[in-house]
């Protein structure tokens, strides 16, 4: 890893580049994938399923007896784990419903506000060296409470057609409507345009490589939204004399293992404990199975030293992490004033293992300096908001003068008649009504 002594303000910049990542390369063949898939639906998905995953499927949906399969084929304790983690991450997205909001803005003026499902939703679960069944849990059940009416699983075949018993289980576990043999680009143009076999979506979720990250991006010009800009895995730890330097390196680590372009960070005010934690890496990173990938992504990692704590929490912000770690006596310092990161890891003994897996909070977050404008998915990120409002006679009498005033300052005419035409027989009811009242009296 490189070391750095933070010197100047003008080094911020540069050290808050991630690796270089471009499109321009892929976006050629990103194109002409989605362009095929359009015009020729499934033949086109059945083509490129051949061509990237090497097989020949039937049918594209898992079937009854997969899923029966699958049940036998997870062990007993990993269900066991499974099951702890969805009930933890239901726990901390139940909470997250919010109830109706009203206000009478002004006597007879009512508007409220309230949240529906987006109804159809495509999650992406890369398969791979790293089949991440975690994630299905982190997107299938905010997307069940939410109340979406379908969810579909689009998910890269083995070369002998199965699916990971993992995915299966845990997609079955949380209610996901149909699964679907199918990755790579070809499952982001699928779910963009619908074919035959995969259902047309309204928002796709999910991480994935460089190509998917691109295809997401390409959907959102067809009308379908995504989660956020992706890119790759990355995590800033800081530390002072507080932090164990055993514990900080494994987390380090955690996140260098995801990929040879992810990007790890210790900030520190503390020599001593960067020292240590250099050599702790250099211990750990021979045990891990994937140490080849670590070692790729420690190449584009930094360590870098502080002067204090401003200085720190400064750079940490600019950088925007997607995972910040705090190991400090100045815990509340840090918890107080941060103001870019996805998702937020207190104390020694809080891994960022445990928000990827167990804790309860979602592990899709946003990338790449972009915690500095996007949140992290959460239940809200299947919802729509809906404002709603009812005016009253009484209501439109007290409002109507300020809305033909402005109307007619913005030279909307139409907009003003909208009210006049309401008032002027409000106001003839009304002298109708003193009329009457006049003659009784």
């Amino acid at each position: 890893m490189e070391i750095i002594k933070y010197s100047k303000k003008s080094d911020l910049a540069k050290l808050t580049q991630r690796v270089s990542q471009s499109y321009k390369s892929i976006e050629e063949t990103v194109n002409l994938i989605f362009k095929d898939i359009q015009v020729n639906g499934d033949k086109a998905i059945d083509k490129y399923t051949s061509i990237f995953d090497g097989v020949e499927l039937d049918d594209l949906e898992v079937t009854v007896e997969e899923l029966e399969g699958a049940k036998k084929n997870v062990s007993n304790e990993l269900k066991e784990a499974i099951t702890i983690a969805k009930s933890n991450i239901t726990s901390f997205h139940l909470k997250q419903k919010t109830q109706r909001i009203e206000v009478e803005t002004m006597p007879g003026v009512n508007c409220w506000i309230e949240k529906r499902p987006i109804e159809k939703v495509g999650l992406y679960i890369p398969g791979g060296t790293a089949p991440l069944f975690s994630t299905v849990l982190m997107l299938a059940i905010p997307a069940k409470i939410a109340g979406c009416k379908e969810i579909v699983l689009c998910t890269p075949p083995d070369k002998n057609g199965n699916v990971n018993p993992a995915i299966l289980y845990a997609a079955q576990l949380c209610g996901v409507t149909k699964i679907l043999k199918v990755g790579g680009i070809q499952a982001i143009a699928g779910l963009t345009f619908g074919t035959g076999r995969i259902p047309k979506v309204s928002k796709i979720f999910g991480p994935g490589n460089q190509y998917v990250t691109a295809a997401k991006q390409l959907s959102t010009q067809f009308g379908v939204a995504i989660d956020m800009p992706a890119g790759p895995s990355e995590l800033l730890v800081f530390a002072d004399e507080y932090g164990n330097a055993s514990f900080i390196a494994s987390d380090l680590l955690s996140q260098a293992e995801h990929g040879a372009d992810s990007q790890v960070i210790l900030a520190t005010t503390s020599k001593p404990l960067l020292q240590e934690v250099e050599k702790q890496i250099e211990i750990q990173i021979e045990d891990l199975s994937r140490k080849e990938i670590a070692k790729k992504a420690i190449q584009n990692s930094k360590l870098i030293l502080f002067k204090d704590y401003d200085e720190a929490l400064e750079f940490i912000n600019d950088y925007a992490p997607e995972h910040f770690i705090i190991c400090s006596k100045k815990e509340d310092f840090f918890i107080e004033n941060v103001i870019n990161a996805g998702s937020v890891f207190i104390g020694n003994y809080t891994p960022e293992s445990a928000g990827d897996y167990a804790s309860g909070t979602n592990h899709t977050l946003p990338t790449n300096g972009f915690a500095k404008n996007y949140s992290g998915v959460s239940l809200d990120s299947f919802l729509k908001t809906i404002t709603f409002q009812k005016i009253t006679e009484i209501g439109i009498l007290n409002i109507g003068k300020s809305i033909e005033i402005m109307a007619e300052a913005e030279g909307l005419q139409a907009h003003k008649n909208a009210v006049t035409l309401r008032l002027e027989q409000l106001n003839d009811i009304i002298k109708i009504a003193d009329d009457e009242y006049s003659r009784i009296n």
